[in-house]
């Protein structure tokens, strides 16, 4: 009996020790297609915020941008090991910001001396062109370009707004649509799928006609009834399959014990579906900052650009001569969103479309 109990547990912590070494090896593997994958994706952006802090001349910004990239990428990679591996939140969050100071030290070492904060000029200096030498500005617009804050504040507002009116009205639409019936609610419906189904590009010569004759070409309204109206479709079919995840029975039972039904969807209904909200709220925002389609069609006056158009007349009037200042423009254009997208980040993963997160 006991050569039989011996034996059995030497099986079993075999057993265990091939388990763990078939999972180390399936999560390197993992691991190792990740980071594969993600170099693609990851090395533009690397290169956008290494050349908006480097010299102009091609060959230093070269040099920059590889010797930034071999200290970047391996920080990126071993900060993604030790919030996979780490046992403990108080590891991985000590560890991820000793990989962050010390990729800080590297790179104020072996690249800081050649770093410059010249390219963000565009925040103090109205007309970036005007700095130029005339004879090396292309053709683009060429001549007096607005304050990028004023094209930020644009931008802003119109995010803002679609924001707002996007997760306001699908929300509400999306509820109703979920708990009750009325004639034609089917192909209601089926009209929002189809109504998103078609290429935004196939309508801008009619919404350009439409926008013209109702006097609001060159204005943040127009472009903001276009997007808002462009967007409303597929946010209030989300939103829909989150309120249907709702079982009826809570609502009701809120109701029974005397709450109204306003109190009973503000207060019982909504709070379950919040995962959904944050994330139609998040969508609106990004499509609203980074639109460009619309922006560049029904916009004219200067004074009403958006980030966006910002960002490409600047490509266009300078990238030959001086990209350190596109590359920096980028780089302020992708902030809010990266930085809503951080905020929000918890909330995102638990997506479930259709469905909420028990």
């Amino acid at each position: 009996m006991a050569v039989a109990s011996a034996l059995s547990q030497t099986d079993w912590d075999d057993l265990a020790r091939r388990a763990r070494r078939r999972r180390r090896i399936s999560q390197s593997a993992l691991i190792a297609f990740l980071v594969a994958t993600s170099l693609p994706v990851l090395l533009p952006y690397f290169w956008m915020v290494a050349i908006s802090f480097s010299a102009k001349s091609g060959g230093v910004a070269s040099t920059i941008l590889w010797q930034a990239v071999s200290i970047l990428i391996p920080a990126v990679i071993a900060v993604a090991l030790v919030r996979s591996f780490a046992a403990s939140p108080r590891t991985k969050t000590w560890g991820s910001l000793g990989i962050a100071a010390l990729t800080c030290v590297l790179i104020a070492v072996l690249v800081g001396p050649q770093l410059h904060l010249d390219n963000y000029r565009f925040f103090w200096v109205r007309d970036i062109v005007a700095e130029l030498p005339s004879r090396q500005v292309s053709t683009g617009v060429g001549t007096q370009f607005p304050s990028v804050w004023s094209a930020f504040g644009n931008s802003l507002i119109l995010a803002l707004s679609q924001t707002v009116i996007v997760s306001t009205v699908s929300t509400f639409a999306g509820y109703y649509l979920s708990r009750f019936s009325f004639p034609g609610r089917a192909s209601f419906l089926q009209s929002l799928l189809v109504l998103h189904a078609f290429p935004a590009m196939t309508l801008i010569i009619p919404i350009f006609l439409i926008m013209y004759w109702a006097g609001l070409i060159d204005t943040i309204f127009g472009v903001l009834l276009v997007i808002v109206t462009l967007e409303l479709p597929f946010s209030i079919f989300i939103m829909k399959g989150f309120f249907d995840a709702v079982p009826w029975d809570i609502e009701m039972s809120a109701m029974a014990d005397g709450a109204s039904r306003r109190q009973a969807f503000f207060q019982v209904v909504l709070p379950q579906v919040r995962v959904g909200l944050i994330a139609i709220a998040v969508f609106s925002f990004i499509k609203g900052w980074e639109e460009y389609v619309f922006v560049r069609t029904l916009l004219i006056e200067k004074s009403n650009w958006m980030m966006s158009l910002y960002l490409f007349w600047v490509a266009d009037d300078i990238m030959g001569v001086d990209y350190g200042i596109v590359a920096a423009v980028g780089v302020f254009y992708v902030l809010p969103s990266l930085f809503l997208y951080l905020f929000f980040q918890k909330y995102l993963t638990q997506l479930n479309i259709g469905g909420v997160k028990g």
